[in-house]
């Protein structure tokens, strides 16, 4: 197999064209069978293989700066770099990340896993090797449509228009983001733009008319009004041109020698080029390229044979989907706004029965949330749905667009605490930290798929200010409905007078919690357990029982400091209560199952009794 011989990028520049495509099949051959045995990124890597390639064939990396975004286009990189056999342990503790890593190769600059950034990053490493601090002859970024719909895109995009430093942008078109790009960029060209000698002829030419004497003003204002003509007639506006960013394509993304020649022919120009090339997400494998929804965007494990299942909303977010339909049905003000992921966060059998109701804004979390303040403003009933790494993005928005407005905005925050195999970048340890802190935030933390429920439909009924619900990734309890509380109470989930120690679990903690406290009282410990339900405001019942116990517990899966125990712990501690708080350290975290994270941070039943043994008092 040729792919077996492709140990370091040099290694392609040695085939021919024939031999390219026979490698391309190869490759995703690859990918396919690994994400089928570990999960991971499909439908992306499957289109990006021949761009890979050509960029790797055209540009020498690392001597060249080949940067992506968003990261999970990386694979094909990652195999050509030297990792192909780390594949075999992809996404797995200890093993390959399923994003660009810095510290797995020299080959990778950035850790990008949070969209439309890249530019950025393109342009500080630019303005870092004009100066002479770094030796690198072309910055290349790689940015997919989807990314391009973030703000950030843009500002980098006018910053490098303005400075006219030399960055090489392959915009990767594919169409889609996660669901279909909410976008309206330019998608044709003429082809001879394409053409350095064309451009430099170009420039000679207004040199020329620049130079005649008396009228050469007068020629120059002729020459630039005949050329907007030309393009008001031949092609559409060219909006990275406005910017003044150079655009050539579109160029087929799937024929290795023609982006071959495009991507020689923009490492000529002087200052930024954007290279629109056009690709097909999830090609070459019939079970993505047949998913209308996402093309195999990312998948869990799967037979490679017959394709995954068809993706559907499980655990909290299955159960936000069918609450927030429950909802819309009872009041017509409810609208729905997400960043460009309608399908994972649950709001698909919304945005089927409500259309005019249901906003994508693409990936753009700060204009979600200002644009869902605008709408409460005028009189509807906005719920964000976003995840929680994601949420962090337009902190700015919520505090002073919605808080301080006291908009009754709820935020519904999916992934929340530790969520596994995406790392760093994807645990949502930040939001408790985060939204206590914001005045007038009701803040909700529901234990199973009923308590989510009750609690949307209070956060829609009894707050007058903004309101977020955090959730987790994975399974959700099914509970009965005693054992589902109501309104902004805590719930008292096991008693004992003769307690010394209280057990709070916050969220999906409280199942860990009630586990604890059962071996515990085979060990004659009994112990006190509370659901809070809500951590801002906290429950003053809760708070007065917790203080007549030797020992409080408090356990959260995000980040311990300036956390909702340590709030919890400010008001309970006192002379004759030590107050104990149980959380995500300040660290990131490396991907791995979501379990076994928690159980090497202590935060499972083991961890929770082993540290109520060594806090509680003789």
């Amino acid at each position: 197999m040729l792919l077996e011989t492709i140990k370091s990028p040099e290694d392609l520049r040695e085939l021919t064209y024939a031999e390219l495509d026979e490698l391309a099949g190869e490759i995703r051959d690859f990918i396919v069978r690994t994400v089928a045995d570990h999960g991971g990124h499909l439908g992306s890597n499957l289109g990006a293989v021949e761009l890979t390639l050509a960029v790797h064939r055209v540009f020498d990396s690392p001597r060249d700066c080949v940067l992506w975004d968003t990261g999970h286009q990386a694979y094909v990189h990652k195999i050509v770099t030297g990792r192909q056999a780390g594949f075999g342990q992809l996404r797995q503790a200890g093993g390959l990340s399923g994003y660009p890593n810095r510290e797995e190769s020299e080959h990778d600059y950035i850790e990008n896993s949070h969209a439309s950034t890249v530019l950025s990053y393109a342009y500080g490493l630019a303005v870092a090797r004009d100066a002479g601090s770094i030796d690198k002859r072309h910055i290349v970024a790689i940015i997919g449509d989807g990314s391009m719909t973030g703000g950030m895109a843009y500002e980098a995009l006018n910053n490098l228009g303005h400075s006219g430093r030399n960055v090489i942008t392959i915009l990767n078109d594919n169409g889609r983001s996660y669901a279909p790009t909410v976008s309206n960029l330019s998608e044709s060209l003429t082809r001879i733009r394409l053409n350095p000698v064309y451009m430099r002829r170009q420039r000679r030419l207004e040199s020329i008319v620049q130079s005649l004497p008396l009228v050469g003003r007068q020629a120059e204002k002729t020459l630039e009004a005949a050329k907007a003509a030309i393009r008001e007639m031949w092609q559409p506006t060219v909006f990275f041109e406005a910017l003044g960013v150079r655009y050539l394509g579109p160029v087929d993304g799937h024929d290795i020698a023609g982006l071959e020649k495009a991507l020689r022919n923009a490492s000529e120009f002087e200052g930024p080029v954007v290279l629109h090339v056009l690709t097909h997400k999830g090609r070459g494998y019939p079970p993505a390229e047949d998913d209308d929804e996402k093309h195999l965007h990312d998948t869990p494990v799967f037979d490679p044979i017959v394709g995954p299942p068809k993706a559907v909303p499980t655990g909290y977010t299955q159960a936000f989907a069918e609450a927030i339909l429950k909802e819309a049905e009872l009041d017509p003000r409810l609208v729905v706004i997400t960043a460009a992921m309608p399908g994972p966060t649950g709001l698909l059998p919304f945005q089927d029965r409500f259309p005019d109701r249901c906003f994508d804004v693409g990936i753009a979390e700060q204009h979600a949330v200002t644009s869902a303040a605008g709408m409460a403003m005028g009189g509807l009933r906005p719920v964000v749905a976003i995840y929680s790494t994601f949420m962090n993005r337009a902190w700015d928005q919520v505090v002073y667009d919605v808080a301080l407005h006291r908009l009754p905005v709820v935020f519904c925050i999916d992934r929340a605490g530790i969520t596994g195999d995406d790392g760093p970048s994807h645990h949502g340890i930040y939001d408790l930290v985060l939204f206590t802190k914001v005045p007038g935030m009701t803040v909700f933390a529901p234990s199973s798929a009923q308590e989510l429920h009750v609690m949307l439909h209070d956060a829609l009924e009894l707050c007058d200010g903004p309101a977020m619900i955090r959730y987790p990734k994975g399974p959700a309890r099914q509970v009965s409905d005693h054992e589902v509380g109501s309104a902004f109470r805590a719930r008292l989930v096991r008693a004992d007078t003769r307690a010394r120690v209280c057990l709070i679990g916050i969220g999906k903690m409280l199942a860990n919690c009630e586990k604890a406290a059962e071996m515990l009282a085979a060990e004659g410990v009994a112990c006190t357990v509370w659901d809070p339900r809500l951590v801002q405001p906290l429950d003053q019942e809760m708070l007065a029982n917790a203080r007549r116990h030797e020992l409080v517990v408090t356990v959260e899966d995000g980040v311990r400091e300036g956390g909702a125990g340590m709030s919890i712990g400010d008001q309970v501690a006192n002379a004759t209560t030590r107050v104990e708080v149980l959380g995500v350290p300040v660290k990131f975290m490396p991907h791995g199952k979501p379990d076994r994270i928690l159980a090497n941070l202590g935060l499972d039943a083991d961890g929770i009794a082993a540290a109520i043994r060594k806090a509680l008092p003789v």
